[in-house]
């Protein structure tokens, strides 16, 4: 505190940032793009067709032939879970496991024959969607790893207000003909700024929603580690029933199915089933969350063997679940309308931006003097940077074109799209650290941007390889999905042609009085 109080915020904002920087923009990048979680799914699988509205009759069907397919494949396992067919996606998603600590099975049939549906095997929208809180780490690393930079962020969140006292000024402040120092902070800002309130509210509401993992004792002090009960008694799902130890036959889902859907307006979403061999078994129909703020969905429980309903669940939360759903449901925005949906992913771009600019200023301000050697440090922070503002948006677009080029039918196809996606990010990343700073940001970007035209290009192909074999018209999902790779190509580009017209970031000649550089560096971290 020495320096003062900002000049300290200034320190912590620039070092909190540079430290957890890379991995907030890749939670940013990603998280952005699971805002379009379902388009992203259904575009990478071009196969599944859209149908009808599926009323009751329809998806009391599709049930029926996903517990025959289960009773088959899956008797081992504890738990059922079947997500039921939309006019979106008309299939049947199956997930179980056969055991504590196996790997997931997943299976996609047809809602009409109950065999395995003839679509690409694909992680699709979900990968993102999940590397955005674990990182493609096992769960529990990932998520802790996520949450301490989001709580990182939050303090240089709140450093950086501290820091600018001329913070709406600055809003309307972007020196462009200044120096590379000067307008990279101009840019920072501006980004951070505009949409202020929404990063302060999705780095809160991130941290909120994995409270419990990062606080536990409370629920452990008082349910000594019962979870389900202490979810159940919340109000946010049904009484868990434990097994008998007793065998038992699962009665016929298709009356479950109906009745639930006669109760509760919202779509039916999924099914679990719980135990399904035992005595004590249970379906609990979960619904789509309705229309508001809160992240909860209504649920209906039956008794497996008896089909009678055990208890049902639609609304009435208690203040705090309540509150803790809201948090949740902020967060994840499905609430939210197309409109309202452009703009959180406008304001997603904005993060990407603000964090991408950070790292970018604490380089910029570091840069040695004119003839001077840059540290290994210093190089290395560089290389970083590239490696990830230009190597991490390189990687989505892999990713995609890999759905497009590999062979349908491959085996484990769904692996090889996300090695795909590391794959081009390690290469872009150890270019990055080879090439001259000055080359590595046009060629990185310009590679970038050749892969988002790569997507759209493949799947230009497919449609009119589609077309010619008398395939229906395309659904307006991928066209927008192109156009919107189409779009980023194009930003890359010009992102590109500005690098290389700057030959990287440059900073003007110091002084020959180095205490006024400082001044005026130090200034520039405090934001004035």
């Amino acid at each position: 505190m020495r320096n003062g109080f900002r000049q300290s915020m200034a320190w912590l904002h620039a070092w909190s940032g540079l430290v957890v920087g890379w991995v907030l923009f890749a939670v940013f990048v990603t998280g952005t793009a699971s805002y379009y979680k379902p388009e992203i799914s259904r575009w990478m699988q071009p196969e599944l067709r859209q149908s009808g509205d599926l009323g009751p009759e329809a998806t009391a069907r599709a049930a029926e032939r996903a517990i025959v397919y289960l009773q088959e494949h899956a008797q081992e396992a504890r738990s059922w879970f079947i997500t039921l067919p939309t006019p979106e996606k008309p299939a049947v998603g199956l997930f179980w496991r056969k055991g504590p600590g196996q790997p997931p099975n997943q299976v996609l049939l047809d809602p009409e024959t109950g065999i395995p549906a003839a679509v690409r095997e694909t992680r699709g929208g979900d990968f993102l969607y999940r590397f955005h809180f674990e990182l493609h780490l096992p769960p529990i690393w990932g998520r802790w790893i996520v949450g301490i930079c989001a709580m990182i962020m939050l303090v240089a969140l709140i450093s950086g207000i501290i820091t600018h006292r001329r913070i709406f000024a600055d809003f309307f402040t972007f020196r462009r003909d200044k120096s590379a120092q000067r307008g990279w902070l101009d840019a920072h800002n501006v980004t951070g700024v505009l949409a202020l309130p929404y990063h302060l509210m999705i780095t809160y509401t991130g941290i909120v929603t994995f409270g419990l993992m990062y606080m536990p004792w409370g629920v452990q002090t008082a349910y000594k580690g019962d979870q389900p009960r202490f979810f159940a008694e919340s109000g946010q799902i049904t009484a868990p029933r434990p097994p008998s130890g007793q065998p038992g036959t699962l009665a016929p889902v298709g009356p479950m199915v109906r009745q639930a859907m006669a109760t509760i307006p919202e779509p039916l979403e999924r099914l679990s089933i719980i135990n399904p061999k035992d005595a004590n078994a249970s379906v609990v129909a979960v619904f789509e969350e309705p229309h508001g703020l809160s992240h909860e969905h209504p649920q209906i429980a039956f008794d497996g063997t008896t089909g009678a309903v055990l208890e049902m669940r639609a609304g009435g939360l208690k203040p705090a679940s309540k509150t803790f759903t809201t948090m949740v449901g902020l967060h994840e925005a499905h609430f939210a309308r197309p409109t309202l949906r452009i703009l959180f992913f406008l304001c997603g771009l904005a993060g990407c931006a603000m964090v991408a600019t950070g790292l970018l200023l604490w380089s910029v301000a570091r840069l040695p003097k004119p003839g001077a050697q840059r540290s290994v440090g210093l190089r290395l922070v560089q290389g970083l940077n590239v490696a990830t503002v230009a190597g991490l948006p390189a990687a989505v677009a892999a990713y995609f074109l890999a759905n497009r080029i590999l062979p349908v039918g491959l085996a484990d196809r769904a692996a090889w799209e996300v090695r795909g996606f590391f794959a081009v990010w390690l290469l872009i990343g150890l270019v990055a650290l080879l090439r001259p700073q000055r080359r590595a940001w046009p060629e990185m970007l310009t590679a970038a941007a050749a892969l988002y035209a790569a997507v759209c290009a493949a799947d230009a192909l497919r449609i009119a390889r589609d077309g010619l074999a008398g395939a229906p018209a395309v659904e307006p999902v991928f066209l927008g999905f192109d156009a919107a790779m189409l779009v980023l190509a194009g930003l890359l580009l010009v992102a590109a042609r500005k690098a290389a017209r700057h030959e990287g970031t440059r900073r003007a000649p110091a002084a020959r009085n180095t205490a006024p550089a400082r001044r005026r560096s130090a200034m520039l971290e405090a934001g004035e």
